[in-house]
Parts: structure tokens; C-alpha cells; sequence
């Protein structure tokens, strides 16, 4: 499907999921009130803080608050909300034995006694943990990181609808964490009415670097959206990061990329997940989505593409994101350029390929990688946060 066909269906206009962009945040006056109140407290984990953000600012439109009993079993089993939306992965909120719930309302505060926020309790349900993790992840091996959260988890859930405060956060990811309706306005600003956005919980290697700019060659912008939730132990500080990807934004023209973070938890969820971050990033204005090779995967638990075929199954109409599927990305010796297996005809001793313990040991031993694999603003910043 061309650009111009897009048009034609509505997949250009840019339309939340759901239809509307959910705006849950909390005004001054009421997060006042809830400061001081008497209502009982529930703890947030920092992944339940981070999607209590993404609830609040729309990024996962169209809910509304953390979701009950009927919502989970219909996502769990067939990745639709009960009105038939498309909806991959349960955003459920664990309540530990011993927390009141029978006030009818329930602030919500961080690991530090902070306030996030307040939730109107309409349901309290047993969570079928195990049909979660199997349903949603593949698998119900604990070594996954993302079933070992799910298993992790209280087995009753509170559910119902949120409004929480959505501050600036600190450091080098503060100003970056934009929230949909930001990145909406900054697109119409630039003229922008196709956007490609890009995930990712790494630094931006060559390989990542190519495939954004094939998906430029297609649209009139690009998101640069990392992920900066909760992630996996041994995966790289967001805020690591973030000064790898800025450094790598002088590799783009400025007036065609926009940097900013997705405050939301690293599932690991594979194809689920890759609908999940489609549909989040058609939230924040995206009409194209890039969609690589083992999308949130980890370990070996999905198949290469396995997300590509999960998103090239669904119904236009429903995801209403166009996925850019892409394969594999390389520097080819003998091509002398990066590549795919799509376009280079070569054997893979042509290839400049490193795998993700490669890299870590040449970095923590002070040793750039090839020019070829990673630019050297990148490379060396990551040295330095290891010898750190």
C-alpha cells in the first residue's frame, strides 16, 4: 500500500486507537486534596508506576484505568477488549492481601511514599496468572522476564478507571518524555502527515540507523521513541541512552526527526508486544510503525519474525498503523554499504556482525567497535558508562 492509498483509507489522519485520546492527568487542586486524605494507600512497583503514566497521558489509549475481570480474560485469550477493539497485552494493577479497597477510591503513590495518583476501584478480581503468561508470552518458564513479573504479581487485581500526575521527570530523560498530545503538536508544527516511529530499549547501533532512514525515504518524519520504563537487569540505563541517541541525531536532518521517550515497562512480550508499541506509538500521531527482526523479544522464545507475522495478520482497519517490516541490517564488506538479506547477494563472512556479548566485552574492555557496527559518539559513551 503507497502513501497516497493510505490517505484514501484514513490510515494518514492519524487517529488515536479508540477514536479519542484519553487524558487522565490530575489538576493541582485535586492531587492537593489526595496528598492529605484519609483514603487508603496502595504502593506502585516502578513498572505499575510507569503504566499508570501511559494510562494518564493516552499512550495507551483507549483505556482508561487499569482493566477487570471480563477485559482480562478477552485479552488474554482472544487480544481484543470486550467491544472487539484490538488490545494485545493485560495492563493489570496487583493488589497485595492486607490493602483496603472498600472506600470506593485508592491513591496511588511511588516506592517512596510519593503520589502518583487515584484510582476509582469498580472491580477486585482473581488475575489467572498462569493463562496470562502462557496466552499473552508463549511460555510459563520464570527466566522469562516478562512471565516471571506476571507470576511475580499479587493474585487478586484492582481494577477501574485512573487519574494520575504526570510531572517532569529528571535527568537526561525529563525533557524527552513527551506525551501524545506533545508530539501531536509537534508533527502538525513540521507539516508532518506521515510519521514513522521507531522503538527501542538499545543503544542505536548502524544497523538501527539504516533502517530509519530507508522508512524517511517513505515519510515526511521520524520518531525516535526508546522506551524508558522499567527494563530487564544488564540492559543499558535510560539515561546511558538517551545520550546515545541524541549523539546519534546528527546523523539525521534536524528538521525530519523528533527525539523523544516512551515512559512505559519493557515486557519482553515478542509479537504481543510488537502490536502493543504499534499501537501506542499511533497514539502519539505515528501512521507507519518500523517493525525489525525479533521485536521485544529476549533470549530464544519467539521466532525471528514472528512478530512481523502477527502484525502482517491483522486487519488494516483495526490496527490502523502501517508496519514497515523490515529484515535484518548489516554492513556488507563486499557491498561496501549496509544491507539486508533482501538486497546483498553475500555470504555471511561478509558481513560485519557482532552478537550482544560481543559488544558488551569489547566495551567494557575500553575497545570501540567496528565503524562499521556502531558510530563512536555511541561506542564511547557506552565505554565510559561501563568503566562508571
Amino acid at each position: 500500500m503507497t502513501i497516497s492509498e493510505q490517505t484514501s483509507t484514513g490510515l494518514r489522519a492519524g487517529v488515536p486507537h479508540g477514536g479519542q485520546l484519553v487524558d487522565r492527568r490530575l489538576d493541582p487542586e485535586e492531587a492537593s486534596a489526595l496528598e492529605s486524605s484519609s483514603l487508603p494507600s496502595l504502593p506502585l512497583t516502578a513498572a505499575e508506576a510507569a503504566d499508570l503514566r501511559a494510562l494518564a497521558t493516552g499512550a495507551y489509549s483507549p483505556l482508561t484505568g487499569f482493566i477487570g475481570a471480563s477485559e482480562h480474560g478477552s485479552v488474554t485469550e482472544q487480544m481484543r477488549l470486550v467491544d472487539g477493539t484490538l488490545w494485545p497485552i493485560p495492563v493489570c494493577l496487583g493488589i497485595p492481601d492486607g490493602v483496603r479497597v472498600d472506600a470506593g477510591r485508592l491513591v496511588l503513590r511511588g516506592e517512596g511514599g510519593e503520589l502518583l495518583g487515584v484510582l476509582e476501584v469498580t472491580e477486585v478480581f482473581e488475575r489467572d496468572r498462569v493463562a496470562e503468561a502462557q496466552l499473552v508470552y508463549g511460555t510459563t518458564d520464570p527466566e522469562h522476564p516478562g512471565v516471571a513479573r506476571v507470576l511475580g504479581a499479587p493474585a487478586r487485581a484492582v481494577a477501574g478507571p485512573v487519574k494520575a500526575v504526570v510531572g517532569p521527570l529528571p535527568g537526561p530523560v525529563g525533557s524527552r518524555a513527551l506525551t501524545p498530545a506533545e508530539t501531536r503538536a509537534a508533527f502538525a508544527s513540521r507539516g508532518w502527515n506521515s510519521v514513522v516511529g521507531f522503538q527501542t530499549r538499545n543503544p542505536v547501533h548502524r544497523a538501527h540507523e539504516y533502517l530509519m532512514k530507508c522508512a524517511l525515504e517513505m515519510t515526511d518524519g521520524l520518531l525516535l521513541h526508546p522506551l524508558v520504563g522499567p527494563t530487564k537487569e544488564g540492559d543499558v540505563p535510560a539515561e546511558v541512552r538517551m545520550r546515545a541517541y541524541e549523539a546519534v541525531l546528527g546523523y539525521f536532518p534536524a528538521e525530519r526527526v523528533l527525539l523523544a521517550a516512551l515512559v512505559a515497562p519493557m515486557r519482553y512480550a515478542g509479537p504481543r508486544e510488537a502490536v502493543l508499541h504499534a499501537l501506542a506509538r499511533k497514539n502519539y500521531g505515528c501512521t507507519h510503525f518500523i517493525v525489525g527482526r525479533d521485536h521485544a523479544g529476549v533470549g530464544s522464545y519467539y521466532g525471528t519474525f514472528e512478530a512481523q507475522e502477527l502484525l502482517a495478520s491483522l486487519p488494516a482497519e483495526d490496527l490502523g498503523i502501517t508496519p514497515l517490516r523490515f529484515d535484518n541490517a548489516f554492513y556488507c564488506r563486499r557491498c561496501g554499504a549496509m544491507a539486508t538479506g533482501k538486497t546483498c547477494p553475500h555470504p555471511d563472512s561478509e558481513h560485519v556482525a557482532l552478537s550482544g556479548t560481543q559488544v558488551r566485552a569489547m566495551l567494557a574492555a575500553g575497545q570501540l567497535p567496528p565503524p562499521e557496527f556502531s558510530r563512536a559518539e555511541v561506542a564511547e559513551l557506552l565505554i565510559e558508562a561501563y568503566r562508571s
